[in-house]
């Protein structure tokens, strides 16, 4: 049974993991016949009211806490995640990607990732294990991988030009598809970057998890 390592980065569309994405990846890959554990950074989560979609600076989040959430408790914290010990990486989507795994959504192409995030998907890509980046996920990739490495998110021109800049070659790429880079045995999907609804993101999202799980 292959087994997948899951970085969630808290719970919420807004300043977490996309829900929906999140399930989505986790039940693919429970239909394909792989396992998984659950990982986040243990850190403070930036917050927003969900409701309201403004910032709400009087509550105090914790990104693996709330990612709990999602995993039902099964999770650990990022700092125990072991390469050897998994077959290959998945990280679905959401802002909290941009804003708990990375600083993207406030530093743009100067982007830099989270420390433990880093290391966590430089070793995989230097042991030559596949991964997948869904949705904002993919920002990630440039600064994970060497210079021309291919990735999307979709059709965004301003998060694709983001990825350019930062080194990284963008494929255009519809809702229901994927961009395959076999060089560094990287996966990605654009997921909500296009998806109208749960059915849109499950299709592109499908698509990934199987072709991971075949890499």
């Amino acid at each position: 049974m292959k087994k997948v390592a899951i970085i969630l980065s808290g719970c919420g569309v807004n300043d977490g993991s996309e829900i929906h994405e999140a399930v989505l990846c986790l039940l693919h890959l429970t239909k394909q016949g792989a396992s998984y554990q659950c990982f986040a950074p243990d850190k403070p989560q930036a917050t927003t009211n969900h409701l309201t979609g403004t910032l709400d600076a009087g509550q105090q989040r914790n990104v693996l806490t709330e990612a709990a959430r999602i995993a039902r408790g099964e999770i650990k914290p990022l700092t125990e995640l072991n390469v050897s010990d998994f077959d290959a990486l998945l990280l679905p989507g959401g802002f909290g990607v941009a804003k708990n795994l990375s600083d993207f959504a406030s530093q743009g192409t100067d982007m830099q990732l989270d420390a433990q995030v880093q290391a966590a998907c430089k070793s995989f890509a230097s042991a030559r294990k596949p991964a997948g980046y869904c949705c904002i996920a993919p920002i990630l990739i440039p600064r994970v991988y060497p210079a021309g490495v291919k990735g999307t998110i979709g059709t965004d021109t301003g998060t694709a030009d983001a990825f350019i800049a930062m080194g990284g070659e963008h494929i255009g790429c519809a809702v229901t598809d994927v961009v395959e880079d076999t060089r560094y045995q990287v996966i990605s999907t654009p997921a909500y970057m296009l998806a109208k609804n749960i059915a849109e993101a499950d299709i592109g999202i499908g698509k990934l998890v199987k072709r991971l799980l075949e890499m």
